[in-house]
C-alpha cells in the first residue's frame, strides 16, 4: 500500500522556489497590466458615451433652434457661390408749394410716387456680385444701379450703371437723408448714374474712389466721356464718427452743338417750377470740385458741404463758375444715432422700435441750402433756402417726415407781374417710405 505524499514530505530546492517565486510575480505584473488597461478602455468607452450625447444633444438644440428662428429676410441662402436678395423702395411725397401770386407760376397741392423701386442684389462664385434695380416711378421705367461688381479684401471694382464720385449727400443714399430731397446743388449741377467703371480702395479710416463714365442709360447715344475721383478721411475718435471729404469731376461733352442747363425746383419735387434755371449754355465740357465734412456724436449730427461747377463755353471770354453748398445739423429726441458706413450716411435702426415695446426714433434737422447760378454774365439766379424736417422712423425699414422750406430768391427766372425777381416761396412736404 503506498504511503500518501503532502506538502511539508516535498523537498524543493531554493533555486526552484525562486524561480516560482518569480514566476508568480510576472503573472500578478501581467493580472496588474490587464486590470489597468480594462479600466482605461471602461473609461474611454465612458467618455466616448458621453460625447456622443453632448453631440446628440447639441444637434438636437440647434434642430430646435433652427425651427423657432427664420431664415434671413430677403436672402435666399447661397448656393455654391450664389446668393440672391430681392430689394425694393417706395416712397410716396405729398404737399404745397406757395409763390407770389403775381409770377404766375404753377403752385398749390403736388403729389407724386417719388420713387418705386424692385430689383436685386446677390454674390456670384469668384469673388464677384450684381447689383440691378428699376425705378417705376413717373409713368416710366429707367434704371437705377445696374452693375457687375468684384471684391478682393480692401479693393472693389464696378462696371455697369452706378454713382459716379460726387457729393456725400449724393452718394448717400434716399433711404437715409435727413430731408426728403438732397441739396439743391447736387440736382442742379445734374449728379445722376452713369455707365461706367470704377474702382474703390477701403481700409481703416482712408477710402479712395475713382473711376471713368461715359452718360445714363437714357442717353447712350451722347459721346460724353468723364473722369471722377474722391478722397475720403473717416476717423473715429471715441464715440465720434468725423468725415472729411473732397472730389473732382470732369464731363467732356465732345460736341459741338452741345449744351447745358443748370436750375433747381424749390424744395420738393412733386412742382415742375425752378426758380432758378440758367437756361442752356453752349459748352464743351464742365469741371466740378467739391469738399465734405460731417460728425457723429451720440444724437446730433453735423454736416456741410461746398460744390463749385465750372462750364467751359467756348462762345464767352470768361467761362462761369457757378456754387452751391450747405450747412446742416440735426439731432435725435430719442436715444438713437444716425447710422454711417463706407463714406456716407446709413441706415438709423431705432433703438426700440414700434412693436417691440417702443415709438421708434425721432429726428430733427435743421438747414441751410445755397444756391448761386449767377457768373460771367449767366444770370441763372439765387437761392438761399431755409429747412427743416421731422424724420420719424417706426422701425428700422419704414420712416415719415415732415419737410419745411422757406425758399428767398435774388435774380429769380420767374418775374412778377411787376418785374420783381427777389422774393419768397414756401414749400411743404410730407413722405412716407417702406423699403426691404
Amino acid at each position: 500500500m503506498a504511503t500518501p505524499l503532502f506538502a511539508q514530505d516535498v523537498t524543493v530546492s531554493a533555486d526552484e522556489l525562486a524561480a516560482m517565486r518569480a514566476q508568480l510575480a510576472t503573472m500578478n505584473a501581467r493580472i496588474d497590466q490587464l486590470e489597468g488597461e480594462l479600466a482605461t478602455a471602461k473609461a474611454a468607452n465612458e467618455a466616448q458615451d458621453t460625447t456622443i450625447a453632448a453631440q446628440d444633444a447639441a444637434i438636437a438644440a440647434n434642430a430646435e433652434a433652427a425651427a423657432a428662428k427664420p431664415a434671413p429676410v430677403g436672402e435666399l441662402a447661397k448656393k455654391d457661390g450664389w446668393s440672391f436678395k430681392p430689394r425694393g423702395r417706395l416712397m410716396f411725397d405729398v404737399g404745397f408749394t406757395n409763390a407770389p401770386d403775381s409770377t404766375g407760376a404753377s403752385e398749390g397741392f403736388g403729389n407724386e410716387v417719388r420713387r418705386a423701386r424692385l430689383g436685386a442684389s446677390g454674390d456670384i462664385p469668384g469673388g464677384f456680385g450684381y447689383k440691378f434695380e428699376l425705378d417705376f416711378a413717373g409713368n416710366e421705367v429707367e434704371a437705377a444701379d445696374a452693375y457687375l461688381s468684384y471684391g478682393d479684401g480692401p479693393v472693389e471694382v464696378i462696371v455697369g450703371h452706378h454713382n459716379n464720385f460726387q457729393s456725400l449727400e449724393e452718394l448717400t443714399s434716399s433711404l437715409h437723408t435727413s430731408f426728403i430731397e438732397r441739396a439743391a446743388f447736387t440736382d442742379a449741377f445734374g449728379f445722376e448714374r452713369r455707365i461706367g467703371a470704377s474702382v474703390q480702395y477701403a481700409k481703416g479710416p482712408i477710402l479712395a474712389q475713382a473711376g471713368v463714365f461715359t452718360d445714363n442709360f437714357e442717353d447712350t447715344d451722347s459721346k460724353n466721356r468723364g473722369a471722377d475721383a474722391r478722397l475720403v478721411f473717416m476717423p473715429k475718435l471715441g464715440d465720434t464718427q468725423l468725415h472729411f471729404g473732397g472730389s473732382v469731376h470732369y464731363n467732356d461733352l465732345d460736341d459741338p452743338a452741345a449744351t447745358v442747363r443748370y436750375r433747381q425746383r424749390p424744395l420738393v419735387h412733386f412742382t415742375s417750377e425752378r426758380f432758378v434755371n440758367t437756361g442752356n449754355m453752349g459748352a464743351d465740357s464742365e469741371t466740378g470740385y467739391g469738399l465734405e465734412a460731417a460728425a457723429i456724436s451720440g444724437r446730433f449730427h453735423a454736416a456741410g458741404e461746398a460744390y463749385w461747377q465750372s462750364v467751359d463755353m467756348p462762345a464767352t471770354a470768361n467761362d462761369p463758375t457757378f456754387f452751391g453748398g450747405y450747412v446742416e445739423v440735426g439731432v435725435f429726441l430719442t436715444d438713437d444715432t444716425r447710422g454711417y458706413k463706407g463714406g456716407k450716411f446709413d441706415r438709423t435702426k431705432p433703438g426700440n422700435p414700434v412693436g417691440k415695446g417702443g415709438m421708434g426714433s425721432l429726428q430733427f434737422n435743421l438747414r441751410y441750402d445755397y444756391l448761386d447760378l449767377n457768373d460771367a454774365g449767366i444770370v441763372g439766379g439765387k437761392q438761399d433756402g431755409y429747412m427743416a424736417s421731422l424724420v420719424w422712423k417706426p422701425t428700422d425699414y419704414t420712416a415719415f417726415a415732415v419737410n419745411y422750406g422757406r425758399l428767398q430768391y435774388t435774380d429769380a427766372a420767374i418775374a412778377t407781374a411787376t418785374g420783381d425777381t427777389s422774393y419768397g416761396v414756401d414749400a411743404f412736404g410730407v413722405r412716407a417710405q417702406v423699403d426691404f
